[in-house]
């Protein structure tokens, strides 16, 4: 059954409204912290009333899972990106390293929202996303699940080594420590 245009029209409106406030959501938390995030401020971030960041999401939960939903999305099709270049490991170095330039407020936000997991149900099944997909992402490299389960370990540290360090490593460093973890098996 395909749907009258009006339909479509105010889904697709619909959409760019959730994203707006998605994005606004996530300025918020780069600029100030996951605390500074709530549905007044981020009406205020997005130029709209307060009232429509309720009608699309009642509760700030729904507003942070959207958001890490949204981030984890970006994340998930790029290491799919990984697994088809001609050097995936590579690939995933350098989307590791991009923790230190011009995505260093974004992955701060996402740092935060990942935390927040630890202490917030709903937003626990991204987290487990995330793990599930690099999981994918490593099986081809790491038959066993054991090591699969510490390279994996040291992805998330070489993410957050990126995104805290002072002298954070470059793309080529984080490569030789992935291959070297990789050889092992």
């Amino acid at each position: 059954m395909t749907l009258p245009e009006s339909t479509d029209g105010r889904r697709r409106k619909g959409e760019r409204r959730r994203r707006l406030l998605i994005d606004a959501t996530m300025r918020v938390i780069e600029r100030d912290g996951l605390a500074a995030a709530s549905q007044r401020v981020v009406a205020q971030e997005a130029d709209v009333p307060p009232s429509t960041v309720t009608y699309y999401f009642p509760a700030v939960d729904d507003l942070l899972v959207a958001a890490l939903t949204a981030s984890n999305d970006d994340y998930i099709q790029r290491l799919e990106e990984c697994a088809a270049a001609a050097d995936p490991l590579a690939q995933l170095a350098h989307l590791i390293s991009e923790s230190t330039g011009s995505r260093r407020a974004h992955v701060a936000a996402e740092y935060e929202l990942f935390l927040m997991a630890g202490r917030r149900p709903a937003l626990q099944p991204e987290a487990v996303r995330w793990t599930e997909g690099l999981d994918a992402f490593l099986a081809p490299y790491v038959a066993d699940p054991i090591e699969r389960a510490g390279v994996a370990a040291a992805v998330d540290g070489l993410f957050l080594r990126c995104f805290c360090a002072p002298d954070p490593p470059e793309a080529d460093e984080v490569h030789t420590v992935l291959a070297r973890l990789i050889r092992r098996e």
